[in-house]
């Protein structure tokens, strides 16, 4: 039984007549007529009996009209909380981001989505940008904020919002620190502190080095770059980290040999529909990135 067919039933009712049902619905009398015929079909019972020029109820058709009333005033008070909930940007939003991100990047943005639309609920979870992408394409969260893989996954879509240039980083009184000139070689004779080799950052440094046949000794591993800056600074080891992240603590080394550019950003899944406040945040994302 389709909607279209009750309101022709339910105007002939009303109107006592098919041509001004027909100008009431925006319709020709014919196809006003043909839905009338469609629901009686389908009922398998005659709703109007037609006599001369007057339609009267039949006991189907009597029976029929309440409940299509009610049907119509349902579909009507869904379509008008549909509207006013396609217009408001509240209720709760999961979203997952890696630590980096989520420290460095991510406040100033949230901070503005949390003034702009106070009754959204976030839920954010940290985890590696890794784990994100695993988690966005099992539909646990809307929405990631993160690194972005080297690859592109055919199920999610990916923006850039933060170009995060890295550089290499010692502490001020490492021998790497002292040498008047650099190359990868001599990288690769000091130990490193690096995130996990398998991590998307891991994997731009190693094939640096691997494009030049050198070895990567990685003394410490670690995912959180904040951990790996201190490292670094106490002299445990160079490292490579967000120019962002470089403060007195470190010295730039000078190494235009490894060149190495992450980009950070935003992901979700193709096939689901984003909530209001998801696109909302997707959009604030988007005017950060283009201040970039």
């Amino acid at each position: 039984m389709e909607i279209q067919w009750l309101r022709a039933f339910l105007a002939i009712a009303e109107q006592n007549s098919v041509s001004e049902a027909a100008e009431q619905l925006h319709l020709t009398q014919p196809a006003v007529s043909k839905r009338l015929a469609s629901l009686e079909q389908q009922l398998g019972a005659p709703l109007f009996d037609r006599i001369g020029r007057k339609l009267q109820l039949t006991n189907a058709g009597r029976a029929l009209l309440p409940r299509a009333r009610h049907i119509l005033n349902e579909v009507s008070d869904a379509e008008r909380e549909l509207r006013s909930l396609g217009e408001t940007i509240g209720g709760s939003l999961r979203i997952a981001t890696s630590h980096h991100v989520g420290l460095h990047h991510l406040p100033p943005v949230l901070r503005e989505f949390s003034n702009l639309y106070p009754d959204v609920s976030l839920d954010i979870d940290f985890l590696d940008s890794e784990q994100a992408y695993e988690a966005l394409m099992a539909g646990e969260y809307e929405l990631a904020v993160v690194t972005l893989a080297l690859k592109d996954y055919p199920s999610l879509n990916a923006q850039i919002i933060w170009p995060d240039p890295c550089v290499v980083v010692a502490a001020p009184d490492h021998p790497l620190a002292q040498m008047p000139e650099l190359d990868l070689p001599a990288l690769a004779r000091y130990p490193a502190i690096l995130p996990d080799l398998n991590t998307y950052t891991g994997r731009l440094i190693k094939r640096e080095f691997d494009a030049h046949g050198l070895k990567l000794t990685a003394k410490l591993a670690t995912n959180f770059l904040e951990t790996i800056k201190m490292m670094a600074g106490v002299g445990l080891g160079w490292s490579v980290l967000p120019k962002t992240l470089v403060d007195d603590t470190l010295a730039e080394l000078p190494m235009p040999q490894l060149n190495i550019l992450r980009n950070l950003g935003i992901i979700y899944h193709r096939n689901r529909t984003l909530s209001n406040a998801a696109n909302a945040l997707q959009q604030l994302l988007v005017k950060e990135a283009k201040g970039f």
